[in-house]
């Protein structure tokens, strides 16, 4: 693929930038704050545009991490992150029209982000880690069950069943667990039911369940973006 430094260039800018913010959501920042310092972080390494409506982080805080809404409408809220808490962020950066789209969970303990994946928690008694641990284990199951013949809608009906089973909702706006990577937002196409396209006809795809536990009042997303080589699957 031609192209493809271009998008592990972008790519590196939106994991880059997660890994900054562990060192800045905490206790007492609020939504809106930890927007204005991701895109500007992204900014400052080299980001010109944000390819999903302009918006270059997609961040909820709180049991507002269940929302799921359209970045026509999004607006950050003044929602306070607190001492032990979650904070999603869906990153959107665009590099001289190629696209990055990566998102990560953060877990609050005693005021303080202890990471976005189930490993780099001490404190894995944490009820809120079982949400990340779900997410690392759908993208392991997602990585080892899909094939390039298979259709989006295959993938589809298999990961929100496996989603079913573990006790989880799939909290997507349009029902939908990942999109391909295009350069034009209208153009992309989703896993979702009626989509008989091929993995093996599109470049790039996302994987990006919203879920949350049927009993519990917070979200989790995770997502990547991967690709089939020479009928193997990588992430970007």
């Amino acid at each position: 693929m031609e192209q493809l430094s271009n998008y592990l260039h972008v790519q590196s800018i939106a994991k880059s930038t997660i890994s900054e913010l562990k060192n800045v959501i905490k206790e007492g920042i609020s939504e809106r704050e930890i927007v204005c310092i991701t895109e500007d972080i992204m900014r400052a390494n080299g980001v010109n545009s944000f390819w999903y409506h302009g918006i270059g982080a997609f961040v909820h805080v709180g049991k507002r991490t269940t929302i799921s809404e359209s970045g026509k409408g999004y607006k950050p809220s003044e929602t306070l992150v607190g001492r032990n808490d979650i904070v999603t962020v869906d990153l959107s950066p665009e590099f001289n029209t190629y696209w990055g789209d990566y998102a990560r969970t953060f877990i609050i303990i005693d005021g303080k982000a202890v990471g976005v994946d189930a490993l780099e928690c001490r404190n894995n008694e944490f009820e809120l880690m079982d949400g990340v641990k779900v997410e690392e284990n759908l993208h392991n199951i997602f990585m080892n069950y899909i094939k390039p013949d298979m259709t989006f809608e295959d993938v589809y009906l298999h990961m929100n069943e496996v989603i079913n089973q573990l006790g989880y909702i799939n909290l997507d706006f349009a029902g939908n667990l990942g999109h391909t990577i295009e350069f034009n937002k209208d153009n992309r196409r989703y896993f979702v039911s009626g989509n008989k396209t091929k993995l093996s006809e599109v470049t790039l795809f996302t994987f990006e369940p919203h879920i949350k536990h049927r009993s519990l009042e917070y979200g989790f997303k995770r997502e990547d973006i991967y690709y089939f080589r020479d009928g193997k699957l990588f992430v970007l």
